[in-house]
């Protein structure tokens, strides 16, 4: 499994132990519902991205994991002010999901670029 794949991989298993750690409440369960989703689609959609049948389809594929991202990293922000003894964990897991933001935002400028090169 390549390092990417298996960070996405291991960055939603993280996520969805810290939900099953969180207390429950109205606020904790609607964001954690959110972020069962978009912490597992940043994976499962590089998956995909990694199948892509072109570059443009690769960049596409790539985009919606860059949405997914910044919207795990958003509803972990979100999940921080409302549970602030749980702050060390939740401050990595939006570190690590800042850093693979970056990874992916990076990836995307290279596949424009090639993508330019060759036209």
């Amino acid at each position: 499994m390549n390092d990417l794949k298996r960070r996405t991989f291991d960055y939603a298993v993280k996520v969805a132990k810290l939900i099953i750690s969180l207390l429950p409440s109205a606020i904790n369960k609607a964001y954690c519902n959110q972020l069962i989703r978009s912490s597992s689609s940043i994976g499962a959609n590089y998956r995909a991205a990694q199948r892509a049948k072109s570059t443009a389809d690769f960049i596409n594929k790539l985009k919606i994991v860059e949405e997914e991202a910044d919207e795990t990293v958003y509803f972990l922000e979100l999940l921080l002010e409302f549970n602030k003894a749980e702050a060390e964990t939740i401050i990595g897991l939006i570190n690590e999901g800042t850093e693979i933001l970056r990874i992916i935002v990076a990836s995307l400028k290279t596949a424009r670029n090639n993508l330019n090169s060759s036209a």
